[in-house]
C-alpha cells in the first residue's frame, strides 16, 4: 500500500513515518496543503492521510479538490477537533475515516486494514511479478521459480522498494531514508550487506541480477539478465 502522509508536525511525522514502514506500507511525506495536493494530483497513491490544519491548503480544501479531480483512494483526516460538526464537515468534504489526535498506532492500522477489507485500492496491486520472480505483497513472501525464498522483513522491505521503481536509479541516501526509519543507526556499509545477501539469494546459477550497481550513483532493478 502507497501511502501519502501530510503532517507538518515533524516529531510527529517522523513517528507515524517508521511507524508505518514497519507495517510495510511505502510513505511519501510533504509539509503542507499546497504540496499535498500536487502530490495527490500526480501520484499513484493509495491512501492519503491529511492533517486538517495544515499550512497553505487545509486538509479539508486539499480533500475537497483531490475529489473534485477524480481521486479514487482513500483520504484519512488527522485533527483535535473532534465534535459531532468537524466530523461531518471533513466527511462531506470528501474523507473516508477521521482520527482524532491523540491517537493509537493501533487504532491508525486497524482503520488503515478497514479502508482496505472496503477496497479502497484499485492502484496496489497483490504481487509483483519479473521474470521467475514473484513478490506476494499480501503475505510478504517471495518465490523464484515458484520456490519460496527466506527473505528477513528488512531484506523483504528492501527487495519490494527496489522493485516498485523498476529501472530507476535510487542513491544510497534515498534507499536508506525509504527502508530504514531515521531512528535507526544504519550506515552505507550496512546497505551494502543488505544488498550482498538480498543478491545471493535472488542471484541463480546463470548469474542472472536483479540488483544492478550504477557506479558512483546506486543501485538499480533490472528485469532482465545483465
Amino acid at each position: 500500500m502507497k501511502i501519502l502522509l501530510a503532517e507538518d508536525d515533524h516529531r510527529l511525522a517522523k513517528l507515524m513515518i517508521a511507524m508505518l514502514k514497519k507495517q510495510f506500507y511505502t510513505v511519501d511525506w510533504v509539509e503542507e496543503g499546497n504540496t499535498a495536493y500536487d502530490y495527490g494530483a500526480s501520484g499513484s497513491f493509495d491512501v492519503i492521510i491529511l492533517d486538517w490544519m495544515l499550512p497553505g491548503k487545509t486538509g479539508i480544501e486539499v480533500s475537497k479538490l483531490l475529489r473534485q479531480e477524480g481521486f479514487q483512494g482513500a483520504i484519512i483526516l488527522l485533527t483535535a477537533r473532534d465534535t459531532t460538526k468537524d466530523r461531518i464537515e471533513g466527511l462531506d468534504a470528501g474523507a473516508d475515516d477521521y482520527i482524532a489526535k491523540p491517537f493509537e498506532f493501533e487504532e491508525l492500522f486497524a482503520r488503515l486494514r478497514a479502508l482496505l477489507r472496503r477496497n479502497f485500492y484499485p492502484l496496489e496491486q497483490n504481487t509483483l511479478t519479473y521474470d521467475d520472480l514473484t513478490i506476494d505483497l499480501n503475505n510478504h513472501q517471495v518465490y523464484k521459480d515458484r520456490e519460496p525464498l527466506n527473505l528477513t522483513a528488512r531484506e523483504f522491505q528492501l527487495l519490494t522498494f527496489f522493485a516498485r521503481h523498476p529501472g530507476q536509479t535510487l542513491t544510497k541516501d534515498t534507499i536508506l531514508d525509504r527502508v530504514w526509519d531515521e531512528s535507526s543507526e544504519v550506515t552505507a556499509n550496512t546497505l551494502e550487506a543488505y544488498i550482498k545477501l538480498l543478491r545471493q539469494k535472488l542471484d541463480s546459477a546463470d548469474k542472472q541480477k536483479y540488483i544492478r550497481t550504477i557506479r558512483g550513483a546506486g543501485y538499480q532493478w533490472v528485469k532482465k539478465d545483465v
